[in-house]
């Protein structure tokens, strides 16, 4: 039985200017505790897919299921991170990831001590009294995941959390991510434009086409490299022939097009 679906799911957005139809006919199913990427140009509807998922929007055609009940009737639990970390710049490190709790009025001791708890797996256990301006952008991003995780979410939608970042702190964060996820069973979906961050973390792979957004091909990562930290992928010998078909299917248009150009450029006159 799968986790999460999408049966046939399209959108549009309509504007005084008429109407964009943003996503064509999605199917696609997750299973629990399963991790997926999805892949794709700017603007072929990623991020309209979370959106949709997190009940941000309504879509306009199609169905979604978790454990095959319509979404809205669900108690689903989300945990939604962005590539921003959003900490409240007057609010302690403590304060910030308590924010769920306290809207909810669940704060207790042992809540708290979690968050605490959480900040010392995460490998910031001395920031919990400083303010986010003292954290680097790496530090703060960790402070967004304990945030959204000490809600108990069951799934998490990571919408380029580590774009932000830079290269080494982006690896780090994604061992740091990954580790977690699979130590407590969630599933994620995470939106990226990096085909190395999608393959070293996922176990499927969505690459999308746009106009309107489609989803193309799925790739399955092979269990080597799923077995693999995520820092550790990119050594394997199974990681390039996934990277080159991903290109290939992401870039086949744009190929296309240079091919006949240079064929044209070789024809007599």
């Amino acid at each position: 039985m799968s986790f999460l679906s999408m049966n046939h799911v399209s959108h549009y957005y309509f504007s005084k200017k008429g109407m964009t139809k943003a996503l064509s006919d999605i199917n696609f199913s997750i299973a629990e505790g399963e991790f997926v990427s999805i892949l794709g140009p700017s603007g072929c509807g990623k991020s309209t897919i979370l959106s949709i998922i997190s009940g941000i929007i309504k879509h306009t055609e199609g169905d979604v299921f978790v454990n095959e009940r319509p979404i809205q009737l669900s108690d689903l639990k989300i945990g939604y991170m962005l590539q921003q970390d959003y900490l409240f710049p007057w609010k302690t490190i403590l304060d910030n990831i308590l924010i769920g709790p306290k809207v909810n009025r669940t704060v207790t001791n042992d809540v708290e001590k979690a968050g605490l708890d959480l900040l010392k797996e995460v490998g910031i256990p001395h920031v919990a009294r400083d303010y986010p301006d003292a954290l680097s952008g790496g530090m703060r991003q960790r402070v967004a995941f304990v945030r959204t995780f000490l809600a108990d979410p069951q799934i998490l939608l990571l919408d380029e959390p580590f774009s932000a970042l830079d290269y080494l702190t982006k690896l780090k964060l994604e061992d740091l991510l990954f580790s977690l996820l699979k130590k407590y069973h969630k599933t994620a979906i995470l939106v990226t434009h990096d085909i190395s961050e999608a393959i070293a973390m996922s176990d499927r792979i969505f690459v999308m086409d746009t106009d309107p957004g489609r989803l193309a091909k799925i790739f399955t990562v092979p269990e080597e490299l799923r077995r693999e930290r995520p820092f550790l992928v990119r050594r394997q010998p199974a990681y390039q022939p996934l990277f080159d078909n991903i290109w290939h299917q992401l870039n086949k248009d744009e190929e296309t097009f240079i091919d006949i150009k240079a064929v044209k450029q070789d024809e007599p006159e």
